[in-house]
């Protein structure tokens, strides 16, 4: 049942981070295009399936699984690794919130972010997952 439980962490685990790294590049289209009135509002339909119907639920169930797997190894609490693990779901957590935001005032035409700074953004969840890996693999 473990290795199961596992299994379904890592298969949401991934959806959600196909969303994560996708979604700033959509909005880099978007702020990009945000004059012509056809493509931003097919932009605006993509960031809404993306964030509505992959990433919210992915990450649900990504923590939902991650959960059940420390409740069935409490032990794991008291290493060090697993609670910076957690700092950084935790912060793709927010980071998944505020592109909920971005996208909420897209939608609204308020562009407060410039296409580069989407680029920028954009590599955030890289560096999150990098730093995740090393540390479930590592376990420093």
């Amino acid at each position: 049942m473990y290795l199961w439980i596992k299994a379904f962490h890592l298969i949401f685990m991934v959806a959600w981070f196909a969303g994560l790294f996708y979604i700033f590049r959509l909005f880099v289209y978007h702020v990009k295009y945000k004059d012509d009135s056809k493509l931003a509002a097919v932009y605006q339909v993509m960031e809404h399936k993306l964030l509505c119907y992959i990433m919210h639920p992915a990450m649900l169930l990504t923590v939902f699984f991650g959960g059940w797997l420390v409740y069935l190894n409490p032990q794991f609490l008291q290493q060090h690794w697993l609670r910076y693990k957690l700092v950084g779901v935790a912060s793709l957590v927010a980071y998944q919130i505020f592109c909920h935001i971005v996208h909420v005032k897209f939608e609204r035409k308020k562009f407060f972010l410039s296409e580069k700074a989407c680029r920028i953004i954009n590599e955030v969840p890289t560096l999150f997952l990098i730093m995740i890996i090393l540390l479930v693999v590592l376990k420093p």
